[in-house]
């Protein structure tokens, strides 16, 4: 049975760009690649799940359609297009051209039109129609062999016939879904409607009087301001069903033969998806249609002679691979052929180096063997056996050139290596190149690991992992399992290609001027990290265990009191219950927000908003923390302290974050709450090593201050010079007070609007996030630029040099690339712009706590300081601390973490002493 998909491209590119606008997927070459991979994706996943015989894309033509000509204000209130969509569409066509889909445009017509007019076509002829697309008005094109095929919010599909329709708009059939748009109106395509009217008056009128045409002739059975509006607005209200109405007689021909699925040109999509840097497409799409190919080929040569099935063609034929390339791999097993390594490694500047191991995890990882090269093209593999005594012997005779501090040590993610090596009582010595790192400050947005790297740096396809160890699951194999003569080959390459990487990138920091951050505070930062996670923190499980009983109780506490609240049990984990208990059954706003779905939006944020409206929301709130804070933290610590060492093991992530900041994971030590009492009872049972104090030290407004360093702000910088409150000193000058006279209200709305300005807060934000009225947010943010003008200057500056080179900076020369900065499109631009001011601020004040943390680092290291730093989170550091070395710890903590930058207001940082975390912040 012939079955045949549509799809409205501009919808769907729309969707799929602006699903990624806070992480756009950016390639090397700085193409934002957003649209075309989610198109891509949406493509590949209907070819794939639904096996359509036929298929077409529709797209809206360049100039005006009809619908313009009508009605000039039609779309006319749409931003303009993104330009990274004008650049992603021919590059869309040509992909679908390499797939043999046909794309139909029809000047004068939209894509609405095309696909409404094939569909129509289709589905009297008795093809399965399929319409994908995310817009509402295709609904009235639904009928007879045609369905709507609606991308989910949550992922997913829903596919909508006529009963599916009618059910959703409550109308009797689906013609009317035209009427209710006439009606209603259509805010994004501009499409008026009668004013007054919403979703839910239109659907009464509709099942009244069954069409526009009807209500218009039967005006004087309404009564008062509705019969007004309704007989005031007539021709706008034919002139917006006209508007919203699909054709259904384009100029076009439903031609199956061109419409008809075709094997796809595997040579061009190949070479397309290579350009675009899509390599999980590439493997998942191609690899399964060369899979499907062979099969294919297979089964042709099952009557021949000797069948053979030959070697699988090469999965990117552009790229060089260890199989195309002259080197020079050796497998070393023996004690002498290892020192002789050893000492001609001695009479290099230069290693190369990786270990292959069991885990993932350093702390849990046992070397399985070591790799290296000190030219390209020529690399060694030393296999370490499981014996651990005779492994330690083995690294025993590297230790020479590992400890040399002449040689110049370079890795990939060489945090990992410096941490094993650790374990085997090594410590790497010598200046560092991490590869990861380096790629990490040249292009901070772009992903960092060494397959991606060789990929664009060295046009050089790696073997990969999977490739030995076979994919992810039960199944897969241990790198132990594995003789070293499988082993090597893979495990040389790494080193290898390290190497060259290093020697490309060299030339990248210095073009892209990031030697200085990349030489003085990432690499020197890397073995502070290292050592911090070996390290460890300890906590207090008899402590969490007492808390989980406590907020267990609580939840079990406000969950029935929420079960009163809403007179029946309900699942207060299920988002739709919440919903129809709050909306339906409580009726607690007229109007609540809905998904796409249909379902009520209950998230965070709504559920913040309405907090007044009745009791039920707060005790919902509370429940859902308590919950999140059990599940994330409480119940969940203890299980993640290491058999072996009692501690907890934090990986700080180093190569993560656009802004510079450091990030951590298992566990993410970052959203552990500061405020309220649950987030107490969480630091409570971080405690320092048995007998040592825990000891805390954060900078006080570290944000704020660089604001006043890079405004220059003459009284922003003379508050922090005073010692002042600068919360208080803000809401005096703003509200014209005596500083003693300034209320905590006034304090609390200007620290808001203190570090709100920073991440460019609107006047709505700033009114909703303080709830007050848009006119005191209004007041007080014009207020606040009256009181510190030059930080307006700042951040009009900011906004001026981004536009102008594409990026903004901190003052060690971290990069912050925009690429929409200069975007038509005020949306993209606005985000753009809130990143231009805030990613300098941001950024300055991540470098200045990764400088103090190397200081205090080199400082302990220098005195033979036995205590220990355990945490970094934020703007924090924390300590394990001798007591006998209490006063010189803290001394040399404050020294190196207000000194770490100079600037014209003074760096401060506050600390405390205690048993634990709480009692010491």
């Amino acid at each position: 049975m012939n079955k045949m998909f549509l799809l409205d491209a501009y919808a769907l590119i729309y969707r799929a760009y602006y699903a990624f606008i806070k992480n756009p997927r950016i390639n090397s070459k700085g193409l934002n690649t957003s649209a075309i991979m989610g198109f891509v994706n949406t493509l590949n996943e209907v070819m794939t799940k639904e096996n359509p015989t036929h298929l077409g894309v529709a797209f809206d033509p360049s100039g005006p359609t009809f619908r313009h000509i009508e009605f000039p204000e039609y779309k006319a209130q749409r931003e303009a297009c993104p330009e990274d969509i004008k650049t992603a569409v021919p590059i869309i066509k040509k992909i679908l051209e390499a797939y043999r889909i046909p794309v139909l445009e029809v000047e004068g017509f939209e894509a609405d039109d095309v696909i409404g007019t094939l569909a129509t076509k289709a589905g009297m002829s008795g093809i399965e129609t399929y319409m994908l697309t995310p817009d509402k008005d295709y609904g009235q094109l639904v009928g007879n062999n045609v369905y709507m095929y609606r991308p989910r919010h949550n992922g997913g599909y829903e596919v909508m016939g006529t009963q599916e329709v009618i059910e959703k708009y409550g109308i009797d059939n689906t013609s009317q879904v035209i009427d209710l748009l006439g009606l209603m109106g259509d805010a994004s395509d501009n499409i008026p409607g009668c004013p007054g009217v919403g979703e839910k008056t239109a659907v009464k009128l509709i099942k009244e009087f069954g069409s526009i045409e009807s209500l218009l002739l039967n005006t004087d059975k309404l009564k008062g301001a509705q019969k007004k509006k309704v007989e005031e607005n007539a021709e706008l209200i034919r002139m917006s069903k006209y508007l919203a109405t699909i054709k259904t007689d384009v100029p076009i021909e439903l031609d199956l033969d061109a419409l008809q699925v075709k094997d796809a040109n595997q040579q061009e999509l190949e070479k397309l998806f290579e350009e675009l840097e899509f390599k999980t497409f590439a493997k998942r799409i191609l690899k399964k249609d060369k899979q499907e190919q062979k099969k294919q080929n297979l089964q042709l040569d099952l009557f021949a002679d000797f069948p053979t099935e030959g070697k699988e063609e090469a999965e990117f034929s552009s790229f060089e691979t260890i199989k195309t390339i002259n080197h020079e791999y050796k497998l070393l097993e023996n004690e002498e052929e290892i020192k002789q390594l050893c000492d001609y490694f001695l009479t290099n500047e230069i290693l190369s180096l990786d270990t292959e191991t069991t885990s993932l995890s350093p702390i849990d990882a046992e070397l399985v063997g070591l790799s290296f090269s000190v030219k390209e093209n020529e690399a060694f593999y030393v296999p370490v056996p499981a014996d651990q005594d005779e492994a330690r012997k083995i690294v025993d005779l590297l230790r020479p050139v590992y400890e040399n501090e002449k040689i110049l040590k370079v890795g990939q993610n060489l945090k990992y290596d410096y941490e094993v090596l650790m374990k085997y009582g090594v410590r790497l010595a010598g200046k560092m190149f991490d590869t990861m790192l380096a790629h990490y400050v040249i292009q901070p947005e772009l992903r960092h690991n060494m397959d991606y790297l060789a990929e664009i740096y060295l046009n050089y396809k790696t073997i990969h992992i999977d490739e030995l160890i076979g994919p992810k699951g039960k199944n897969q194999k241990n790198m132990r399992d594995l003789r070293p003569q499988d082993v090597y080959e893979y495990a040389a390459e790494d080193a290898d290609v390290t190497l060259k990487l290093k020697n490309k990138l060299e030339g990248e920091l210095k073009k892209y001027g990031a030697e200085e951050l990349f030489y003085n505070i990432e690499m020197p930062l890397m073995p502070v990290l290292a050592e911090m996670e070996m390290n460890g923190v300890t906590i207090d499980t008899q402590s969490l265990a007492d808390t989980s009983d406590v907020l267990t109780k609580r939840m079990e506490e406000v969950e029935k009191e929420i079960y009163e609240l809403a007179g029946a049990p309900f699942n207060i984990a299920s988002p739709r219950q919440v919903g129809e208990v709050l909306f339906d059954k409580l009726q607690i706003v007229e109007k609540a927000k809905k998904t796409k779905t249909g379902q009520y939006v209950t998230n965070e944020e709504v559920l913040q908003s309405l907090k007044g409206k009745h009791k039920i929301v707060e005790a919902i709130l509370e429940h859902r923390g308590l919950k999140k804070l059990l599940g994330t933290y409480i119940d969940a610590l203890p299980k993640l302290i290491n058999a072996r060492t009692g501690h907890i093991h934090t990986s700080f992530n180093q190569a993560t974050t656009a802004t510079g900041r450091l990030s951590s994971s298992d566990p993410n030590l970052q959203n552990i709450p500061v405020r309220g009492e649950e987030g107490k009872e969480i630091r409570k049972a971080f405690i320092p090593e048995p007998g040592c104090l825990f000891f805390s030290a954060d900078y006080s407004q570290i944000e704020l201050r660089v604001m006043a360093h890079l405004s220059g702000d003459e009284n922003m910088i003379e508050a922090f010079r005073e010692g002042h409150d600068i919360h208080a000193a803000t809401a005096a000058k703003i509200y014209k007070e005596e500083m003693e006279n300034v209320t905590r209200d006034q304090r609390t709305k200007a620290k808001r609007a203190n570090f709100g300005i920073i991440y460019g807060i609107t006047i709505f934000g700033l009114a909703e996030r303080l709830e007050i009225s848009r006119d005191e947010a209004k007041m007080l943010i014009e207020g606040y630029f009256e009181t510190f003008p030059k930080v307006k200057e700042y951040m009009e500056k900011a906004k001026e040099q981004a536009r102008n080179q594409g990026y903004v900076e901190t003052q060690f020369h971290r990069r912050r690339y925009l690429a929409d900065i200069n975007s038509a499109n005020a949306t993209v631009r606005g985000f753009a712009e809130r990143n231009a001011i805030n990613a300098p601020i941001q950024g300055t004040a991540a470098d200045i706590i990764k400088v103090a943390m190397i200081r205090i680092y080199n400082r302990f290291r220098a005195e033979g300081i036995r205590s220990k730093m355990i945490l970094q989170v934020h703007d924090e550091l924390n300590f394990s601390v001798y007591p006998e070395e209490k006063e010189k710890v803290e001394q040399i903590v404050l020294e190196e973490m207000q000194n770490a930058f100079p600037m014209q207001v003074p760096l401060v940082a506050d600390c405390g002493w205690g048993n634990n975390w709480l009692e010491a912040h």
